[in-house]
């Protein structure tokens, strides 16, 4: 029986092929690396209308071309962790500029860096302080009895917080992975946040550090954070737009301003370790926060493969609101995907712009210098509780 005879030429034909290739990659990406990059973050215009310590907001200009203007608006809360450039990552990828596109007059919360006279504000502080001071700035500028409220993460808690104390100021609420209940061991982060040990971070940092969590994020997935990411750029090294977006991301991760230590204290107290919020059992400045006195439209998005936010901690709020026109979508995408993933930049601000159109009704305008008590005629639609999915392919996106 004849041996194989084994095509040497062809195996050294495709080997000079693949490293001629390569040679051109490396070439590429020498030219991509070394040349002029745009990574600028949060692009779309804006001025700075109110400031308060540390904390700003931003009124972006509104795009008068848009049709079907909103005439109620909107105030979007970050969390305190990281930045609500996050919103306004790229030009292509902007949550901020599919709002402004879609007629909302759009403000929000830049919480700023936490100085160490900072270590002592509490959520009260925040939730009943800061935003309540903005939020009656906002009223009184565009003389409405009630804005529109956004909050994203530890900010869409603020919020919830926020809209059963004074639900007589907040005309609808969208919630965007927001953890309202604490009770699950779905994700790591609640697993852990269940035994951390508060005080004695609190007596070693005072104001918890942004980096020091920022590697508590990356140890939840090491092997997908601080691995698979990195060998994803070196593949891609010589796509210019890619590295643009790798970098503006990675800018966008590492801007992490510290939390207070007692805001950062009683979130996890009363968060992750009794879950008071869920059971209307939390106390902010003396006052239960009641979420059946949540009573205006709530919109309630959270994400399928979050790891961060599971949607255990997202989906029971809608159940517990006092609200009769509440809904859930549940997109399967990550924690950071919503926001800015290609797929979903295209079902989630427009769902939100589309969802406050329905219920932008003409509000009654109060006498100069004075907000209005009464709202105009509130809609009552029947009880509205679903959930809208949509089918994740793009397995890198799904892990964003």
């Amino acid at each position: 029986m004849d041996s194989t005879k084994i095509p040497l030429d062809l195996i050294l034909e495709k080997i000079a092929e693949d490293a001629e290739k390569v040679q051109q990659r490396v070439s590429k990406a020498s030219e991509v690396l070394q040349g002029q990059l745009n990574t600028d973050l949060a692009s779309t215009p804006y001025e700075i209308v109110y400031e308060e310590d540390r904390v700003k907001v931003k009124h972006y200009f509104r795009n008068e071309s848009a049709e079907n203007k909103l005439k109620v608006p909107l105030l979007v809360v970050y969390a305190l962790i990281n930045r609500e450039t996050m919103l306004d990552l790229q030009p292509d990828r902007s949550v901020v500029k599919t709002f402004l596109e879609g007629g909302i007059d759009l403000y929000m919360i830049d919480w700023g860096y936490p100085k160490r006279k900072d270590r002592f504000l509490t959520i009260n502080d925040h939730v009943n302080g800061y935003m309540n001071n903005i939020v009656d700035f906002i009223r009184k500028k565009h003389n409405v009895p009630k804005i529109n409220l956004m909050g994203i993460c530890m900010g869409g808690s603020f919020c919830v917080m926020y809209s059963a104390l004074h639900p007589d100021k907040i005309k609808n609420l969208v919630t965007t992975v927001t953890p309202s209940s604490f009770d699950t061991d779905k994700g790591l982060l609640h697993v852990w946040m269940k035994d951390i040990d508060v005080d004695g971070l609190i007596k070693t940092y005072g104001n918890i550090p942004g980096d020091l969590m920022n590697f508590g994020f990356l140890l939840l997935n090491p092997a997908r954070l601080m691995i698979d990411k990195y060998i994803g750029f070196m593949e891609n090294m010589d796509n210019k737009d890619f590295v643009e977006n790798f970098v503006r991301m990675e800018r966008w991760i590492f801007d992490s301003p510290d939390v207070p230590g007692e805001t950062f204290r009683q979130f996890v107290e009363d968060g992750y370790k009794k879950n008071l919020l869920i059971q209307s059992k939390m106390l902010l400045g003396g006052k239960r926060v009641d979420l059946k006195k949540l009573t205006m439209p709530l919109l309630n998005f959270f994400g399928e493969y979050d790891h961060l936010v599971p949607p255990e901690a997202c989906e029971q709020l809608t159940k517990a609101v006092g609200s009769n026109d509440v809904e859930d979508v549940r997109l399967e995408t990550g924690h950071i995907g919503i926001y800015v993933s290609s797929k979903f930049q295209k079902l989630f601000a427009p769902k939100i712009v589309q969802w406050l159109k329905e219920r932008d009704q003409e509000e009654i305008v109060a006498e100069p210098g004075k907000i209005s008590a009464r709202a105009g005629r509130e809609r009552r639609p029947a009880i509205k509780k679903k959930v809208a999915k949509t089918v994740k392919k793009n397995t890198a996106a799904r892990k964003a």
